[in-house]
């Protein structure tokens, strides 16, 4: 099934791209989310008549992207204390929220769905991790978190 983007999308595609997908994924997240639109004739047409807002609207999320990122990276590691064991095993763990909370606490909002921990999920051992923060499609901002035990 054939859509126009009317955003940009990691793995899809950029604003205004033809793309084809499966059926589902078209029916029950791209055009409900808003993001596109099915490609039949009178949609083109509509969607050429609208390029140059949603472009304009495109440029703005991208700039604010860009300026998070910047604030994102300018960050200093943060330190985590916590109870570990004597071979650095943590009593508990660090998660998305955790890493959310330090962020917010620095002055920067970002949501947890943006957080992308290391492949081995939750942090779970002492340590010094980069954590990146995905903004937007083609931006990511990384974090440091340095995991120290207590004592």
């Amino acid at each position: 099934m054939e859509v126009i983007l009317l955003e940009k999308m990691r793995n899809l595609g950029a604003l205004g791209d033809l793309v084809n997908v499966k059926p589902g994924f078209a029916r029950n997240y791209l055009v409900p989310q808003g993001k596109a639109v099915y490609a039949n004739k009178a949609n083109r047409e509509k969607f050429e008549q609208h390029r140059a807002e949603l472009e304009k609207v495109e440029a703005e999320k991208h700039q604010k992207a860009l300026e998070r990122q910047a604030a994102i990276n300018a960050l200093p590691p943060f330190t985590i204390t916590m109870k570990a064991s004597e071979e650095g095993k943590l009593f508990g763990s660090v998660g998305v929220r955790d890493v959310n909370e330090l962020l917010t606490q620095s002055g920067i909002e970002v949501e947890k769905r943006e957080i992308s921990l290391p492949a081995d999920g939750v942090l779970r051992t002492v340590g010094e991790y980069d954590i990146s923060v995905d903004l937007e499609s083609d931006l990511i901002a990384t974090i440091k978190v340095i995991i120290t035990p207590e004592g």
